[in-house]
């Protein structure tokens, strides 16, 4: 099976709107999307519910001390909306050669938005509290 495709859509996604957090050493690489913009054949291998009230967050962690490397790293978080509505996060690891990265999905409504609160424990390393928000559109 042939998974190169979720990386390769997922770079597309970030060479357009790059979203990356450094703490030092660290670069963590995010993204928060409607599954709908993975195709259908994608979702399927990934076991990925594709539905526009489905949104999934992706998280890569580099180490510069490495030549930029994928490095595995323990996931923790939550997503919180406007109303103060909490879910809780629960990431997936996948790996494909080189790459290295996390993928949880939650449910969403048209224009929700969420405060997602990371916490990121690379191998060997400190914890790391990465903090983004993202509004989500259904239509």
């Amino acid at each position: 099976m042939n998974y190169r495709p979720l990386l390769l859509l997922l770079l597309s996604f970030c060479l357009h709107a790059e979203q990356k957090q450094d703490f030092g050493p660290y670069s963590v690489h995010y993204q928060a999307l409607p599954t709908t913009f993975l195709t259908p054949a994608i979702a399927g291998q990934y076991q990925i519910r594709r539905s526009r009230y489905e949104g999934l967050v992706t998280v890569t962690v580099l180490d510069s001390r490495h030549g930029n490397r994928a490095i595995r790293a323990v996931l923790d978080g939550t997503a919180t909306n406007r109303v103060g509505n909490q879910r809780r996060l629960s990431f997936r690891e996948v790996i494909e050669g080189d790459a290295i990265y996390y993928l949880a999905t939650l449910p969403v409504s048209h224009q929700e938005h969420f405060v997602f609160a990371i916490t990121l424990r690379p191998a060997g390393g400190p914890p790391l509290a990465l903090r983004f928000d993202h509004r989500f559109y259904t239509d």
